[in-house]
């Protein structure tokens, strides 16, 4: 099984330095393959808790090189909830990547372990019956402190779906669970790496270099 790491991390932050410097983005150096995955990124500022910039991924199965290349800009400049990332704002970032693994049918609505595994719902809209479907990843309802019904409930409204929440609609969904493998790591460790392993730090056009 592939499980995310470092690699992996480098490529994202590289192939967002890579975007504002208008350079190619470096080869990566991890293998290709077939896998859903996720890009998040978070900014950390003053010491305070990581705040969500953007988090875009893929349930179906994608080759891993193009995937994060793709997902680390759409996620980084196209996720509807942010403003696109600035610049000056990349040496504040922490990138997640997520690969997600063991697909799992629940029996019901409840049938998944909070911090255990990440949920996708789909159910029918019945005021104007449209399909919804969402997702959280693992480590979002832990993240947050939510009960399995709470994490529901916020899920729903995730889809779009606007009217009142019942537990017969609750019941009607169909719930898949998956677990997934991240790998974490802020920009100066990233900076770090790669002054370490290319024998200079990077730049990135638009941001004031550190003294």
């Amino acid at each position: 099984m592939v499980s995310a790491n470092r690699e992996m991390v480098v490529y994202c932050f590289d192939t967002l330095v890579a975007h504002y410097n208008s350079d190619e983005t470096p080869p990566p150096a991890f293998d290709d393959g077939q896998h859903p995955l996720f890009v998040t990124w978070k900014k950390v500022t003053n010491g305070s808790e990581p705040r969500l910039r953007g988090c875009i991924g893929t349930l179906e199965a994608r080759a891993l090189i193009n995937g994060f290349k793709d997902y680390a800009l759409t996620s980084a400049l196209r996720d509807r909830r942010f403003p696109p990332i600035q610049p000056k704002e990349v040496p504040l970032l922490e990138c997640t990547v997520s690969i997600l693994t063991n697909y799992e049918n629940a029996l019901n609505y409840l049938d998944w372990e909070v911090g255990k595994h990440g949920i996708i719902i789909e159910f029918t809209d019945p005021d104007n019956n449209v399909r919804r479907n969402a997702t959280y990843l693992p480590e979002v309802a832990a993240h947050e402190g939510w009960t399995k019904l709470e994490a529901i409930d916020s899920l729903m409204r995730k889809s779009g779906f606007n009217g009142t929440i019942t537990e017969s609609l609750r019941k009607r969904i169909r719930l898949t669970r998956y677990q997934s493998t991240l790998y974490t790591m802020h920009y100066s460790d990233y900076a770090s790496y790669v002054k370490v392993t290319r024998g200079e730090a990077p730049t990135i056009n638009g941001a004031k270099p550190k003294h």
